[in-house]
């Protein structure tokens, strides 16, 4: 069993046919949160409640799903859900849920006309609480993924979600990343570019920062439709003001792995959930965080499958 399933459920709905889904995080009990958007073109729900200086004190879910501002629908389906089940703050007359949640940019692959949904929100609530085994690659919110967008789809790639989990004694982080970046996915064991923008008739991979560079003084928003979404979680014990400092920190696990990272073009966000179980230092969690979100995108991109022209890591 994954350290983090004595705390956190993980379900994912994915639709193959219009390569479009949803991953969500569920936290029974209720954990303390923290989030961080660096990217220029976020579509987020419910951010600002996670603000240090704001009421909300727990968090019951986070859903990362597809289908760029339409996407946001599946948030309701997971807060229904969970209401359904006592899950949420005991108000007397209901449970209410404090459900977060961000969407990414994927309407370019696939159907255009389907997004997740209140239905797909509900049943990747379904698959969490059924025991879902988590698949990296083009599952949930990684179904549609890509990177490397710089230079057009037909020379992207194929970007997906991917998992991480890192242990130092009994402290524990993981990362759930959906990769979908306008830049390229740097692995740093093997000093290269694993996935990212391509160039007709050229084997070499990896242009972005050189295309940027390339064009600019184009602001035609060439560059449009990405976005690099995900969770951490962790068995540490912070306040909230110190989640929401380790959601910044955790960015670098971002900048470490996609190069350009947080541009204009992308909604680089990324939530961070405490269980409150044990006492660590801040620094030693944010070494594991931004360590397991560097290695998530890693995982994602490597377990991502070709779809059309978007060519995955492991055709090369």
């Amino acid at each position: 069993m994954e350290a983090y399933q004595e705390f956190f459920r993980i379900g994912q709905y994915t639709d193959a046919e219009a390569m479009t889904g949803c991953t969500v995080i569920l936290c029974q009990d209720g954990v303390t949160g923290g989030v961080s958007v660096r990217g220029g073109s976020p579509n987020t729900r419910d951010t600002d409640a996670l603000k240090s200086e704001n009421n909300r004190k727990f968090v019951h879910g986070v859903t990362l799903s597809g289908g760029s501002a339409f996407g946001l629908a599946a948030n309701a389906g997971v807060v229904d859900f969970l209401e359904e089940n006592k899950i949420g703050r005991d108000m007397g007359i209901t449970y209410v849920p404090n459900v977060v949640g961000a969407s990414l940019f994927d309407l370019r692959i696939g159907r255009s006309d389907i997004r997740p949904d209140y239905q797909a929100g509900r049943k990747a609530c379904e698959a969490a609480f059924g025991g879902q085994l988590f698949q990296a690659g083009n599952y949930g919110a990684g179904t549609g993924c890509s990177v490397g967008t710089v230079n057009g789809p037909q020379q992207a790639m194929k970007g997906g979600i991917g998992r991480y989990t890192i242990r130092h004694g009994n402290l524990w982080v993981t990362a759930v990343i959906a990769v979908n970046a306008v830049g390229d996915v740097f692995e740093e064991e093997a000093g290269k570019i694993i996935a990212g923008a391509r160039k007709a008739g050229e084997s070499k991979i990896g242009f972005s920062e050189e295309l940027f560079l390339e064009y600019y003084q184009n602001e035609s928003g060439l560059f449009e439709g990405n976005t690099v979404i995900g969770c951490v979680m962790t068995n540490a014990t912070f306040p909230k003001a110190k989640m929401n400092k380790l959601a910044d920190i955790s960015h670098n696990g971002i900048a470490r792995a996609i190069r350009p990272s947080h541009t204009t073009y992308d909604g680089d966000t990324l939530f961070v959930l405490g269980a409150n179980q044990i006492e660590a230092s801040f620094e030693a969690v944010s070494i594991l965080t931004v360590e397991a979100v560097r290695q998530a995108i890693i995982k994602g991109t490597k377990a991502a499958e070709t779809y059309g022209d978007y060519l995955a890591y492991q055709d090369l």
